[in-house]
């Protein structure tokens, strides 16, 4: 922004060197604002400051080049300390206070201000960051009316993040603009393609979205990284196109590269370490808790999302990082840390639900279902409009833990699904485990009554009958049985619910059975068979060895008989040089045994001469009860001997006790 032409200023100049001509810093500020020099542009508006303090063009300039600098802080502190001045810098300021995603603050400055184009483009940047997308979409379509270059991007945005990317095409057609006018507008199409599960053409619109944005950004003159960083939305979408069409090794190669290359801006980065963790599931759970760990502070030992991701993601984006942090928390057996995490969730995002089943999923884990299961209803009775998720969550809950009537009351609590079939049949399942049999009846007979007046394609009438006539069948309310097997009969004529008519009436009124019994068509095969006669048989029995046999043969008659396989009979190997014919004496049976153990075994004798041999040869022999000097000598060395033995012993039986200390502090360190 060049600064207007000031007149020179009278200013109070210091004696000893005089200040510079106000036009001459002027002219020194735009030379710096032109080459983007911002942080000099700020140190020369603060020297025109101090020669005419209060001048709006210089501190309008010093705010601007703060605010491209980076510096928001120091730009909100240079327009609170201009409050006298008369010019309005209420859009500097919301515009500073949308940078520090203060956007509450922020729309509630521009709600003070003209609605201009400026402010009006701000204000739907503000309300796409809050989440309000139809209200983003409303200011973006009124200002249609004036040619802003890009804003057709903005626009095809915020209709896809409101749920409305139906719309998309009929507003390119009305502003008659192609997809491929440029790759940030084709990359957003295909966006909207993807939500309308048109995959194949999103895949190819994508591809030429980066081949565009390859030529564009080359023609800008921008380094191979940098294309690839500007580019990195693109490959992370393609790759989540590939993962939505089975080819998960594809997809899981590429997040694999971009999270490995580092050459991504954040949102990118963050969105394929998540989707990489969502594609490989419970495996390498260490793995992706370390790769999760990048996109936190540094500085914080909580998890908490860098600042840089946390502005440019959105909140359904920040939500499902924190959902699947909980989750590989949860299979890693990190309770503690899980248990952590959850407990700010509420506060980070307090319009949904997805805390507060994360915070069961914890309770459950900790064998703690009772407390779930409170939780969820509580949550479920406060919040109805909120209540349907819950209540599915807490039925699933409670039928995995066993309690059966817990889960049917929570299912009954959601109405609009009452009569889905699968509803039905998990309703009636749960209260046939809980024993409630007129219960389970009352759910079958609602749905009839339901299906019964419904104008829908998808008739499931003659389904839940059928089985609601054959619950009851097997519950012995034969007559309700019969009712429904009989409207079904005269409804459209089912083969079905004509055997299962026959056999429920045949318990009661065999006549009418008999009457039903000669609309079903004859079985071919059968005309030569004799009923009566096999009526009179008492069935098969049961044979043994030799009727087995005499039967296997009549069944067999008049077929060859397959005979048996021979077993060859192989010749007995002997050891080398054995004559089968002179085998000579037969081996010692007691061979085997220990020589101890077999009869022919005699023990040595000991020489008793060796025991009266007393000291060396030519000793003299002297009397008993004198002691020599070669038994006081032996005694001696044989206390030692015991004492080393005894010594040694203590040693062994010892030793055991250190692996087990060892054992014991790898325990503690564990």
């Amino acid at each position: 922004m060049a600064p207007k032409p000031k007149e020179k200023l009278k200013a109070a100049a210091s004696p000893s060197q005089p200040p510079p001509p106000i036009e001459d810093l002027f002219t020194l500020l735009d030379r710096h604002i032109q080459r983007s020099e911002f942080i000099q542009a700020v140190k020369v508006a603060n020297q025109v400051l101090s020669v005419a303090p209060g001048d709006e063009d210089a501190i309008r300039c010093k705010v601007v080049a703060l605010i491209k600098a980076d510096k928001i802080e120091e730009a909100l502190s240079a327009i609170q300390s201009s409050q006298k001045v008369s010019f309005d810098f209420s859009f500097y300021k919301a515009y500073c206070l949308y940078r520090q995603n203060k956007l509450d603050e922020a729309l509630e400055v521009l709600e003070k201000q003209d609605k201009t184009q400026p402010s009006m483009l701000l204000e739907s940047q503000i309300l796409y960051r809050l989440g309000k997308m139809d209200a983003c979409v409303d200011i973006c379509r009124n200002l249609q009316k004036v040619k802003i270059d890009s804003l057709e991007i903005n626009l095809v945005a915020g209709l896809i993040s409101a749920g409305r990317a139906s719309e998309v095409q009929g507003t390119l057609d009305a502003i008659k603009t192609k997809a491929t006018s440029s790759f940030e507008l084709a990359y957003n199409i295909a966006c909207s393609l993807i939500e309308g599960n048109k995959l194949k053409d999103a895949e190819k619109l994508l591809l030429t979205a980066r081949r565009i944005g390859q030529e564009t950004l080359t023609e800008e003159n921008l380094a191979d990284d940098d294309i690839e960083i500007e580019l990195a939305p693109i490959a992370v979408q393609l790759a989540y196109v590939h993962q939505l069409l089975g080819q998960t090794q594809e997809a899981a190669g590429a997040y694999t590269d971009i999270v490995n290359r580092n050459l991504a801006d954040e949102p990118s980065l963050a969105v394929a370490v998540n989707n990489l963790i969502a594609v490989k599931g419970p495996k390498e759970i260490s793995d992706s808790l370390r790769k999760l760990d990048r996109l936190k502070e540094k500085d914080s030992q909580k998890f908490e999302l860098a600042r840089a991701i946390d502005l440019k993601l959105s909140p359904k984006q920040k939500e499902t990082i924190y959902a699947n942090r909980v989750l590989l928390l949860l299979h890693a057996n990190k309770m503690d840390q899980a248990r952590e995490l959850v407990a700010v969730l509420p506060e980070m995002f307090p319009d949904n639900v997805m805390p507060l089943l994360l915070q069961a999923a914890v309770l459950v884990r900790e064998n703690k279902v009772g407390k779930a299961e409170e939780m969820l209803g509580q949550f479920a009775e406060r919040f109805p409009e909120k209540s349907k998720i819950i209540l599915l969550a807490r039925a699933q809950v409670a039928a995995a833990a066993g309690h059966p009537q817990i889960a049917a009351d929570s299912l009954a609590k959601v109405p609009d699904i009452q009569h889905m079939p699968a509803t039905v049949a998990t309703l009636v399942a749960l209260k046939e485990r809980a024993g409630d049999i007129n219960g389970a009846a009352a759910v079958l007979d609602s749905a009839i009554k339901w299906w019964k007046t419904a104008m829908t394609e998808d008739d499931q009438l003659s389904v839940i009958m059928r089985e609601a006539a054959s619950f009851k069948l097997r519950h012995g309310k034969e007559e309700e049985a019969a009712h429904l097997y009989e409207e079904l009969v005269k409804g459209n004529g089912n083969v079905e619910a004509l055997v299962g008519l026959i056999t429920t009436v045949a318990h009661a009124n065999v006549e009418k059975a008999e009457a039903y019994e000669k609309q079903l068509k004859p079985l071919p095969g059968l005309k030569g068979a004799d009923v009566d006669a096999l009526e009179k048989t008492s069935g098969a029995k049961p044979v043994d060895g030799a009727s087995r046999a005499g039967l296997a043969e009549a069944q067999e008659d008049g077929k060859t008989k397959e005979k048996p396989k021979k077993k060859r009979k192989r010749k007995p190997r002997y050891p080398k040089g054995f004559d089968p014919a002179n085998p000579g004496p037969p081996p010692d049976p007691e061979r085997w045994l220990p020589k101890r153990e077999r009869s022919s075994y005699r023990p040595k004798r000991k020489d008793k001469r060796a025991a009266q041999v007393r000291g060396s040869q030519g000793a003299v022999v002297r009397d008993k009860n004198e002691p020599s000097a070669s038994a006081t000598n032996s005694n001696t060395s044989n206390s030692k001997s015991n004492q080393a033995t005894s010594s040694k012993g203590v040693s062994q039986s010892a030793e055991p006790s250190r692996p087990q200390s060892k054992s014991s502090r790898k325990k503690s360190r564990k």
